[in-house]
């Protein structure tokens, strides 16, 4: 489930639009009245979306938006005056006056989104670096010299290891050798 935060000036306004999202089913973890509260919430969470105004107490919405960490997005919410100005910037943008299945329907867009990245970035094979390959090669010759292994059968043996013990492919090979030697 995707992580919001609501920040806007006035609280009362932040809690109108944390109510009408969780009755649509998301789920809202923050509402505040600063950029700083909502950095501060974001550096909690790995990713998510901040809905925002264009200003809030002590920032406007781009330098809050500098400060989010990477794997957040921005739901911007002004008038069409100041949504002119901020076109083009990677934020997604929302005019008011703010009508409810909009905001729905474009919170819900950006959810999944950010699910998709998020499956795409698990899915995304992990490249190793030159000691793992180095350690998972000498723990295959280990296993090869001392159980008379092939080198297929040694590699399966390091990844059912690894698999069962929910270890990657490295840590099972640092271990072999560490047991083994």
């Amino acid at each position: 489930m995707t992580n919001i935060i609501v920040a806007l000036p006035k609280l009362e306004d932040a809690r109108g639009i944390k109510n009408v999202l969780m009755k649509n089913g998301f789920r809202v973890n923050g509402v505040c009245t600063t950029g700083a509260q909502a950095i501060s919430q974001a550096d909690e969470l790995n990713s998510g979306i901040v809905i925002c105004s264009y200003k809030l107490a002590d920032m406007v919405y781009s330098r809050l938006q500098e400060c989010l960490p990477s794997d957040f997005e921005m739901l911007l919410i002004a008038s069409d005056h100041l949504l002119s100005q901020c076109m083009g910037e990677g934020v997604v943008c929302l005019s008011m006056p703010l009508k409810v299945h909009e905001l729905v329907n474009t919170v819900g867009m950006m959810a999944e989104g950010l699910e998709r990245r998020r499956r795409a970035a698990r899915l995304k094979p992990k490249v190793r670096n030159a000691e793992e390959d180095t350690a998972i090669q000498e723990a295959k010759a280990l296993l090869m010299d001392r159980n008379h292994m092939t080198e297929a059968e040694a590699h399966r043996y390091l990844q059912k290891c690894s698999m069962d013990s929910g270890n990657n492919m490295a840590e099972t090979a640092l271990m072999v050798l560490a047991i083994k030697s």
